[in-house]
């Protein structure tokens, strides 16, 4: 069977408050560049941080209408999600779907930086909430 993840792309973190999460990291682990990304239509704001070739999101929501603030306002914060780079999401999508693996996205819809990402659902990978994610191809 052909491996359909190519490596972790993100770590999703959810916290109540973005600027004192980014201080955080930012004075004990010296994690000091972060995009902060505005995403008012998802109800969040996004930070963005690079360890390695993995990313950190720092996801704060704007309302409760977030998809995440049920979690955030139950669980508190902490890792709320994992995501894999896969090369051909719509394919990926496809092979769970007719394995019956439960996704939350059926079609991949737009993510930051130009990806599409899908969401499996946390039953479907022992409780864990995960995100496919494929990046641009690069223009040549």
């Amino acid at each position: 069977m052909e491996q359909l993840l190519t490596r972790v792309d993100h770590l999703g973190l959810a916290v109540h408050d973005l600027e004192q999460a980014i201080a955080s990291y930012r004075d004990q682990l010296a994690l000091d560049q972060w995009e902060i990304i505005e995403m008012p239509e998802r109800h969040m704001r996004v930070a963005v941080g690079k360890v390695g070739d993995t990313l950190l999101e720092l996801i704060a929501p704007t309302s409760p209408e977030a998809a995440f603030a049920k979690f955030l306002a139950e669980r508190g914060e902490g890792i709320h999600h994992i995501a894999y780079t896969v090369e051909h999401i719509d394919h990926v999508l496809e092979r769970l779907q007719a394995q019956g693996v439960r996704l939350i996205d059926r079609e991949a819809r737009p993510g930051i930086h130009g990806t599409r990402i899908a969401f499996l659902h946390p039953k479907a990978l022992h409780g864990v909430l995960t995100e496919l994610v494929e990046h641009p191809k690069p223009i040549i």
